[in-house]
């Protein structure tokens, strides 16, 4: 008899348990949606809380192309996949060295001489491992840009490259193909984040690759159109120094704060335009 009435207790509390649970449970989703309850993606929950459902899921199906993982382009990256970008395709073509340490996500003791791109798509595979992510370990030059952006149909595209030619040649190519673009300018020699800003390239100032990007672009009848990152501060110019290298005739001196600031911008800029879009497509 006796067994009999502890399983009889038991089955009773675990009913009362489960009656209390199930109330406690109706109680809080009169505030919070079932879905935040449910335990899949618990990693998205606050993202989702902030900006709704229907927004999520939207962002899930977005593919973001960021070309450039260094200094700016692999916080950009990271950003975009913890806010909820479900496809990214990232290219870089150069492998971390010991000068990057001080602003560099991906560089670290650890991972010296090894491929950006790698140590990157290991840690954005790491926040979400249902990430659809596309790696290409190439510098990006001449025919390989087109071939790039016909490859797959890109809701945005980030430029985060530091080298004027390829850059120019990527805006270009998007433009032409109407695809969203924002593009980093120069966060060298400048260590004031209150500066930075976002602009039409047109209304950018006080920064050399900008200058640069715009008379090149200039000379091929294009003088806005595209959103850019920039600072307005101006450069330091004790913080730069001359070497006589291939493809660089200058060292400028960096902070750590400044690329991942500008990388947050980028970030920013894009997950508010695609939020904006996914509030369209639900309004139709």
């Amino acid at each position: 008899m006796d067994g009999v009435a502890s399983v009889s207790s038991s089955i009773f509390f675990a009913s009362y348990f489960y009656g209390q649970l199930t109330f406690l449970r109706r109680l809080f989703a009169t505030f919070v949606p079932y879905t935040v309850l449910n335990m899949e993606k618990e990693w998205q929950i606050r993202t989702r809380l902030l900006l709704g459902e229907q927004t999520m899921a939207s962002l899930g199906k977005k593919h973001v192309l960021v070309v450039g993982v260094g200094g700016v382009g692999a916080y950009a990256a990271e950003m975009l996949v913890r806010g909820g970008v479900g496809e990214l395709t990232i290219v870089d073509g150069d492998k971390v060295n010991e000068s990057n340490i001080n602003r560099q996500l991906v560089a670290l003791h650890s991972t010296l001489g090894m491929d950006k791109t790698e140590v990157l798509a290991k840690r954005l595979l790491d926040i979400n491992p249902e990430l659809k992510l596309h790696v290409h370990t190439i510098f990006l030059k001449d025919e390989l840009t087109p071939q790039l952006l016909d490859a797959a149909r890109y809701d945005f595209v980030v430029d985060a490259i530091d080298t004027l030619s390829p850059k120019v040649f990527l805006i270009q190519c998007a433009l032409e193909r109407h695809l969203p673009l924002i593009s980093s300018m120069g966060a060298g020699a400048k260590s004031d984040i209150t500066k930075i800003q976002i602009a039409d390239i047109s209304k950018s100032y006080n920064c050399t690759l900008a200058k640069a990007v715009r008379k090149r672009l200039g000379k091929m009848g294009i003088r806005k159109g595209f959103k850019v990152v920039f600072s307005s501060e101006l450069p330091d110019e004790k913080a730069v120094m001359m070497v006589e290298e291939q493809n660089k005739v200058s060292t400028v001196g960096t902070i750590s704060y400044m690329p991942a600031t500008v990388g947050n911008y980028i970030a920013c800029h894009v997950l508010s335009s695609l939020r904006e879009r996914a509030r369209e497509e639900n309004e139709e």
